[in-house]
């Protein structure tokens, strides 16, 4: 047989060219560059003690919702008794007191001139007594030798009691105005601080006007309010979880003393009187607050917000499972009102590694070296990924 050969056409060469080099160019994506994998796999992650959160049981509290303010068990609006002109403050807004101390001082001059009107009616009224007295004594002893009549008596006698009922009246204004001079000096209660100072010299001071308001420091309370709806569950002694704001401390403890009976008609709550454990923790009186009472108490895990991410409604913490990182599932419960953590439903044990203020750029996957490197004071808040950059 006789074979015969046929040229090539352009177009069929250049197909042949093209495939050619497609296979070439798949040839060589498919080969990796030297060093790629090891591009790509992160540096082991150096972990701290302070890196790391050992998931265990811990008290979660709930109950219902308490607001209110701290309020001084003791305290007393002085008000003016007299109507006069302010002469003299003596203290100011956040003075130590003591009880008996003069605070304000009002002008006594027109309550003295009827002070000295009142002693002098008072002394004429006693010495009309005592004449009127003398003339009955006079008049008793003649009716008795029959020199005198019945009459004349008795008309003596009509004489001394109108007297003496002169002198008593007399006496009363003069009790009267020595009161009114007194309560020209308004004095200090008890030993407290002066909390608001409402006048100044030279206004004028009416019967009732507020002048000074003083409270002791040492008897705050919490005074508070509870929906209605949950008065069943509360009882006296009660601890409660409080949060003051501008106290001292961001956590404060107390103790129910007193539950009223009635709820309040335009609110539909119902107060509570709350006795601080320590006092001192919250000696401004007017502070606004809330928190919550420990109507129950139950052992769960619980985890912070910021030692876990989120993405839309759902929750993730890392782990270290196997001596690597894990990002967990987790499912959250409600939250403690005391401490702002969240009850950890599932996804966590007790006794999981859980990874404090992961960053975003943790890799799943990652070796984890626990224990490795000691970190600095200041980088214990730091995120944990930073430390991975730095440390492969």
């Amino acid at each position: 047989m006789t074979h015969r050969h046929f040229p090539l056409t352009r177009t069929a060469r250049g197909l042949m060219t093209v495939s050619a080099l497609a296979a070439l160019l798949v040839v060589t994506g498919c080969k990796k560059p030297e060093g790629a994998d090891e591009a790509k796999t992160p540096p082991p992650l150096q972990l701290s003690v302070e890196d790391r959160l050992i998931m265990g049981e811990s008290e979660h509290s709930s109950g219902p919702l308490i607001t209110g303010a701290v309020q001084p068990e003791r305290r007393a609006d002085l008000r003016a008794e007299v109507s006069a002109v302010v002469q003299q403050v003596f203290k100011e807004n956040g003075e130590l007191v003591r009880k008996g101390d003069l605070l304000v001082r009002l002008d006594a001059t027109a309550i003295r001139d009827s002070l000295t009107s009142a002693e002098e009616a008072a002394r004429a009224a006693n010495e009309a007594f005592q004449q009127s007295d003398r003339q009955w004594q006079r008049q008793k002893t003649l009716q008795a030798q029959g020199m005198i009549s019945q009459q004349a008596l008795e008309d003596a006698q009509n004489r001394r009691t109108a007297a003496l009922s002169e002198k008593v009246a007399a006496e009363a204004r003069l009790v009267s105005a020595r009161q009114q001079v007194t309560r020209t000096e308004v004095r200090a209660p008890f030993d407290g601080v002066v909390s608001e100072r409402q006048v100044s010299p030279g206004d004028t001071a009416q019967v009732g006007k507020a002048l000074l308001k003083v409270i002791d420091p040492s008897s705050m309370r919490f005074e508070g309010y509870v929906s209605a709806d949950r008065r069943a569950e509360l009882k006296i002694g009660q601890a409660v979880d409080l949060r003051i704001n501008g106290a001292a401390s961001s956590q404060i403890e107390g103790r129910i003393r007193r539950i009223d009976v009635a709820a309040d008609p335009v609110t539909r709550q119902v107060a509570l009187l709350v006795d601080f454990v320590d006092p001192k923790q919250a000696a401004v009186s007017g502070l606004y607050g809330e928190g919550h009472v420990r109507t129950t108490t139950v052992a769960a895990l619980m985890l912070g917000e910021s030692d876990m991410q989120r993405d839309g409604d759902r929750a993730f913490a890392w782990i270290v499972q196997g001596g690597k990182l894990h990002r967990q599932p987790i499912t959250l419960g409600d939250r403690d009102n005391r401490t702002g953590e969240f009850v950890v439903k599932s996804g966590l044990s007790v006794g999981s590694v859980v990874i404090r203020n992961p960053s975003r750029t943790l890799v799943e996957g990652t070796v984890v070296q626990q224990g490795a490197v000691k970190p600095a004071p200041a980088a214990s808040a730091a995120p944990v990924a930073a430390k991975a950059s730095a440390g492969g």
